[in-house]
Parts: structure tokens; sequence; C-alpha cells
């Protein structure tokens, strides 16, 4: 039983929720709303990894909500998310640093976005990797969820406006 409790308590301790802003989710979002879903991830994450961060990130949302991935374009032939992506018949969106950095200069003000990324910003020249991506995967879509950090994985989800829904499916 004690086993039981220390797992409990490792993984507990592995899961990091961005408390810089008021709120991690919007209140008002309708729970039918289609979402992109930005990752970000340390290499060598499991496919494991990257399904619990994503069910954490879900919070009572679904996966069919989810319409297509996005991630930095360094991080887009990592083993795990390509796994992911196929396992959920999901197309994965990288985008270029340049596209991230152009959208967090458009950004800074957002009361969602998370705090820069120290890690992002020494590997990547990026203060952040799964918000901006989820926001252009969306087209700009507001962020109803942000960023979690669990066990080597970022994840947080981008509402997609219902004009741009089909143009996610196709990408």
């Amino acid at each position: 039983m004690r086993y039981l409790h220390n797992r409990a308590e490792n993984a507990a301790a592995r899961l990091h929720v961005n408390h810089s802003h008021t709120s991690d989710t919007l209140p008002d979002a309708p729970a039918d709303l289609p979402l992109a879903l930005g990752v970000g991830c340390r290499s060598g994450v499991t496919l494991a990894q990257i399904e619990a961060a994503v069910q954490a990130a879900l919070s009572g949302r679904t996966f069919a909500q989810v319409k297509v991935v996005a991630t930095l374009d360094a991080k887009a032939a990592e083993p795990a998310l390509l796994a992911f992506c196929a396992a959920h018949a999901l197309p994965l969106r990288a985008f270029t640093r340049e596209q991230v950095a152009a959208l967090e200069t458009a950004l800074e003000t957002d009361a969602m976005q998370s705090a820069p990324s120290a890690a992002a910003q020494v590997r990547f020249g990026v203060a952040g990797v799964c918000e901006p991506c989820a926001r252009l995967a969306a087209n700009g879509g507001a962020l109803v969820r942000a960023k979690i950090a669990l066990d080597g994985v970022t994840v947080a989800l981008a509402a997609i406006p219902n004009s741009t829904t089909q143009t996610a499916k196709q990408d």
C-alpha cells in the first residue's frame, strides 16, 4: 500500500500547472469547442508520457474535440509525438521559431499566456512551445487551457474558431 501511495505522490510532484495568471481555463468556453493541442516535450519522452499530459490538459474535454496537434519544427520528428498523432489520427503541424516569436510579440499582454520558459529560451530561442504552437494551429484562437507540464511534456489547448475548423482538419 505504501508503494502505491509513493507512486501517487511522485506523479503529483511531476505535474505542474501554470499559476502565473488567474485561471488555467476559460470559464465560458463551450465544452464541444474544436481544439488545437500544442505540445512541447523533452527528447526521448514516451507515448505514455504524452498521453498522460494530454489527458491532464483535456480535464473533462474529449479527444474528439482535438482537431490538430502542433509543435515547434525542432520537435516534429519526436517519435512519441508522431506515435501519438498516428494513434489518434490527428494531423501534426510544425511551426518555425520565427512564427512562434512573431506570435509571442503580438501576444505580450495576453493574460492566459504563461511566463516565459527558460528551457525553451535557451534551447530554441523562444519563450514557449506548447501555448504559441496551439494558438498558431488555431489560427490565433484563444487559449482554453494554459500550459501544464507533466513528466517532461508540456501541453496547452487553443480554441479553433468555427470558420477555421475545416482548415485545421485538412492540414
